[in-house]
């Protein structure tokens, strides 16, 4: 943890970034967690919790591509800044929604909170190795995403302890003044230079068409093997991921009966689950050879999909959240290895659009996964459905291992690094 204190304290330009995703991140989960529970309490249907993610699903999908060519053409801190000021506008607007709980109303604003995130979560990607020096690079990334799990639990479960005791006025409006705190923080980033990405100038035809720059990221991630396969280990979680997110709030309101703390403790578990994968990752990721990174990813997807069917069986609610913790455990551990690649790997011209397009790709498909678990809710037991998803979430380790053993995932030669720098642990370099 020693590392983590003195990235923080030495590097200036990554406390602001990490102050500003901590402040957002809770803001963010009070808004889910009394959105979830609003919407729930208001119509008593799991149909209208898969609306609303639906709603932020497909917004998210189609801006990805739009952020990702913006992010890589335009100073990257300028429009994070923009896409946090949009957002605490949208996020004040919930508001209203407490006293006209309609779907139509919740649907609508969660489209547009979503639609403007991928701005700011895939440029805060994109920076990260322009704010961090390579030797930090590892130690930034882990603390990044093991922050994001941890404001998960700690914002769950005052999310949850919040619209209990105070209402959803109070959620609401915290997670509006986070995005302005978000912003002021992203305004005090400096860097030499700036954070435009260095390139030739634009073509007019380029301007004009951006979609072939899009089209451009698509090729390069198709040309490297481990950076195709990582977007692929995306869409095979989600075909379960997706199916989960309708049932947390399934589990917690309606299946035990917990009502908003319920549904904040199984979130909250779910991100304590996930810093201990996260830490876990940072303690042994950096010693891990290429050919057992790969190893590692398979045995986390097996954990994590397993562990999600015990959850979904279990009768006791203590014992569902250990094994949701425990879910979430792999989960962690594969996503801050399979980030670590991604920084390693891709070019800073290729940034914003790679990390766009993984995160369109997720919301996409579990845009579909959503659909199927909302609609299959009203006619299965939740159980069942979450066993599904389990088993849907498990099968990227197949893909990964056969991808794996049939030479598909070769390790790739590193940007800015020397090929005498690269250690190649039984595997050619591709």
């Amino acid at each position: 943890m020693n590392a983590f204190v003195s990235l923080l304290r030495e590097n200036r330009n990554y406390r602001y970034t990490w102050i500003g995703q901590v402040v957002s991140e809770v803001g963010d989960h009070f808004n889910n967690v009394a959105v979830f529970s609003l919407a729930v309490a208001a119509t008593r249907s799991p149909l209208v919790v898969s609306g609303v993610l639906l709603a932020r699903a497909i917004p998210a999908m189609f801006a990805g591509p739009l952020a990702g060519v913006i992010l890589d053409r335009i100073d990257r801190k300028r429009v994070m800044i923009t896409s946090d000021l949009i957002r605490m506008v949208v996020a004040a607007c919930f508001i209203f929604t407490v006293h006209h709980p309609t779907p139509w109303l919740l649907y609508l604003l969660s489209a547009l909170l979503m639609f403007a995130s991928p701005f700011f979560t895939s440029g805060r990607a994109a920076i990260l190795p322009s704010i961090a020096t390579k030797e930090e690079l590892h130690t930034a990334n882990s603390l990044t995403q093991t922050t994001g799990w941890t404001t998960l639990a700690v914002g769950a479960f005052l999310g949850g302890t919040s619209v209990s005791g105070f209402g959803y006025h109070w959620a609401f409006a915290a997670n509006a003044l986070s995005f302005l705190i978000s912003a002021l923080c992203i305004a005090q980033l400096h860097i030499v230079g700036g954070f435009r990405v260095r390139r030739q100038a634009l073509t007019e035809a380029e301007v004009v068409r951006p979609w072939h720059e899009y089209v451009e990221g698509l090729r390069y991630v198709r040309s490297v093997p481990l950076v195709f396969g990582l977007l692929m280990v995306s869409v095979g979680w989600a075909t379960g991921g997706g199916a989960a997110q309708i049932l947390f709030t399934v589990f917690g309101e309606i299946v035990f009966n917990k009502g908003p703390m319920g549904l904040g403790a199984i979130w909250g578990c779910a991100g304590i689950g996930l810093v201990i994968g996260g830490t876990l990752s940072y303690l042994f990721g950096k010693r891990l050879s290429f050919r057992n990174y790969k190893r590692t990813i398979t045995f986390c997807y097996i954990v994590h999909g397993g562990s999600y069917i015990l959850f979904s069986q279990m009768k006791s609610f203590a014992w569902a959240l250990v094994f949701i913790a425990l879910s979430r455990a792999g989960v962690g551990i594969s996503a801050v290895l399979n980030m670590w690649q991604l920084l390693r790997t891709v070019p800073d011209e290729f940034r914003g659009r790679v990390f766009s397009t993984n995160e369109s790709l997720q919301w996409s498909v579990m845009m579909l996964s959503m659909c199927a678990a909302g609609v299959a809710s009203e006619y299965w037991n939740p159980r069942i459905i979450g066993a599904v998803a389990g088993v849907l979430s498990s099968m990227t380790a197949v893909y990964w291992t056969w991808a794996n053993l049939s030479g598909r995932l070769p390790e790739p030669a590193r940007p800015g690094i020397e090929p005498e720098e690269i250690e190649v642990h039984g595997e050619p370099v591709a």
